[in-house]
């Protein structure tokens, strides 16, 4: 049997999916997953020989996921998108295949085909690391500076200034940046990033919580000891007791007091 796992945000997407591949006798469905960081978990869990996989999902996109697992354990790979470009050339010229939504049953039974012949020939590891390697062709290098960050998010290349963002927190690998009504998703640990910032702008307020301190209206303090964070967007965060000294000290040399209220 080969072993399969859907990764698609579109529920419509997944029926779609499980009803094709429940006319393939050799194909079991192990995991769907609705989101990139549960995808990762569900590769580490079945060892799938096949994936189906959404290039465009929330908290990681295909492509985040690909190069989080790496060539030597990522499942011969069927990606779904309903954006044909350039990306799409560069799979198929690496010997994967992709669906573009909406595909028809036809389209289906070749991808899945080319898929079981990868498999049944053990290229998978080949196939995944000729991707990887086209994808470092076309990274984009981020910037030494701390004004501004690159970030690839679903295909696209976004610009952010860093003075747009409200907070920064930590998701597995990951750091989410949350920029107004915006939220990003970048490979790196909280460390790393927190470098990146002008730490007379940003304070670490939590292991996993980063805020522009421009962007605080408040603080509020808790029975625990420990304090809320009311950004001026109405968001609350924890402002655990062993970073209170920090956000503490790093407002008074700003000479920007925050209003504390009562208890």
């Amino acid at each position: 049997m080969i072993r399969a796992v859907i990764a698609d945000d579109e529920p419509l997407a997944q029926q779609r999916i499980l009803r094709l591949v429940a006319s393939e006798p050799d194909i079991e469905i192990v995991a769907v997953c609705g989101n990139g960081l549960e995808t990762l978990d569900a590769i580490r869990t079945h060892s799938p020989d096949l994936i189906f996989l959404d290039v465009q999902m929330p908290e990681l996109d295909g492509i985040g996921v690909l190069r989080e697992v790496g060539p030597q354990n990522f499942p011969v790979a069927v990606f779904t998108t309903a954006y044909d470009n350039y990306a799409l050339q560069a799979f198929e010229a690496n010997a994967l295949d992709y669906l573009l939504k909406p595909f028809d049953e036809t389209r289906f039974r070749r991808a899945v085909e080319r898929a079981r012949n990868h498999i049944a020939n053990h290229k998978r590891r080949e196939l995944t690391e000729r991707l990887l390697a086209m994808l470092d062709d076309v990274n984009v290098p981020q910037q030494n500076g701390n004004d501004r960050l690159i970030i690839k998010s679903g295909g696209r290349v976004v610009f952010i200034k860093t003075a747009e963002i409200d907070w920064v927190e930590a998701a597995a690998n990951y750091v989410r940046i949350h920029s107004g009504a915006e939220t990003y998703l970048m490979r790196e640990t909280m460390n790393s990033f927190e470098a990146r910032l002008d730490n007379s702008k940003f304070i670490r307020i939590h292991r996993s919580i980063i805020v522009n301190i421009e962007k605080i209206k408040e603080l509020q303090p808790c029975n625990s000891g420990e304090y809320i964070v009311v950004l001026r967007n109405g968001k609350e965060l924890s402002l655990s007791r062993s970073f209170k000294d920090r956000i503490q000290s790093l407002v008074v040399a700003a000479n920007a007091p925050l209003r504390r209220t009562s208890a």
